[in-house]
C-alpha cells in the first residue's frame, strides 16, 4: 500500500515554529496525509511530547492509522542535517560526519534538506560529497529559490541517492503542501526508514503559498526581534 508522508515539519518546539502537536495531527489527517516526521530544530521535545498524550508510540507503530516518525532537523557545524528515525539530544554545532554517526548508530536516516538554499544554511556540495548519504531532500516546498530544488535532485541522481519531499511547515496551514509516497508492507518507522532507502514511489511537488512563505518569514523575524530583546543590555530602552 501507498502512504502519503510529509518527511520535514516543524511544530511550537521549534525556535521558529507556531504549530500545536494536537493540529498538526488533525489537519494532516484532514489533507489525507497517512503520517509525518517531525523535525523540529534542534530538539525532540514534540517528540516526548507525542509520546506523553499517546499520539505516539516507542516501538515505532501508528497510531489510530496515523504515523509520526521522530526526528531533529540538526544545525550542524556545516549546515542544516535532518535526523529521521531517531530521538536525539540538542547537537547543535556538532560537525556533519559526527551527526551522521549518531544518526546511523541509532538505526536513523540522515538526510540533508534544502541543500542548495544558500539563505537557509543549505550542507554546501564541497562537503556533501564527503559524507556516506543515503539519501537528500530534493524537494522542499518552503526553498527560496525554485532551482535550488532542481540542482538537488540532478545532485541525488548523479550520487545515486534515495530522494524525498517534505513541506518544512513552521505552521498548520502548510503541512502536507509538499510529501513523499512511500510503499509499505510494514507500516511503521522502521518500515518508512526502509521505504525511503528504497526509493519513494513518487514525490508530491507544490510550493508554499505567497501568504505561507510571508507567515514564515514573519515567525522568522518575531523570533530574532524576541531574542534581540532578551539579550539586550538596555532592554527597558
Amino acid at each position: 500500500m501507498n502512504y502519503r508522508i510529509d518527511l520535514h515539519c516543524h511544530s511550537r518546539f521549534s525556535a521558529d515554529g507556531v504549530s500545536e502537536p494536537e493540529e498538526m495531527v488533525q489537519v494532516a489527517k484532514e489533507r489525507g496525509l497517512h503520517g509525518f516526521a517531525i523535525t523540529d530544530h534542534n530538539t525532540c521535545a514534540c517528540v516526548d511530547y507525542f509520546l506523553s498524550t499517546g499520539l505516539m508510540r516507542e516501538d515505532g507503530q501508528p497510531v489510530d492509522g496515523f504515523l509520526i516518525l521522530p526526528g531533529q532537523e540538526i544545525t550542524t557545524s556545516a549546515g542544516h542535517l535532518l535526523a529521521l528515525g531517531v530521538r536525539l539530544p540538542d547537537l547543535k554545532g556538532i560537525g556533519p560526519t559526527e551527526a551522521m554517526g549518531l544518526i546511523h548508530s541509532g538505526g536513523g536516516l540522515a538526510v540533508p534538506p534544502h541543500p542548495y538554499d544558500n539563505f537557509r544554511a543549505g550542507i554546501r556540495e564541497s562537503i556533501r560529497d564527503k559524507l556516506e548519504l543515503e539519501a537528500i531532500e530534493v524537494f522542499n516546498a518552503a526553498v527560496t529559490f525554485k532551482r535550488a530544488n532542481q540542482r538537488a535532485y540532478d545532485y541525488a541522481e548523479k550520487r545515486d541517492l534515495a530522494m524525498t519531499a517534505g513541506s518544512d511547515a513552521h505552521h498548520v496551514e502548510a503541512i502536507g503542501t509538499a510529501c513523499t509516497v512511500l510503499e509499505m508492507n510494514d507500516f511503521s518507522v522502521k518500515g518508512a526508514l526502509a521505504s525511503i532507502r528504497q526509493g519513494a514511489v513518487s514525490l508530491e511537488q507544490k510550493y508554499m503559498s505567497r501568504t505561507m512563505a510571508l507567515r514564515k518569514t514573519w515567525n522568522n523575524v518575531f523570533r530574532l526581534r524576541s531574542k534581540a530583546k532578551r539579550h539586550s543590555p538596555h532592554p527597558h530602552l
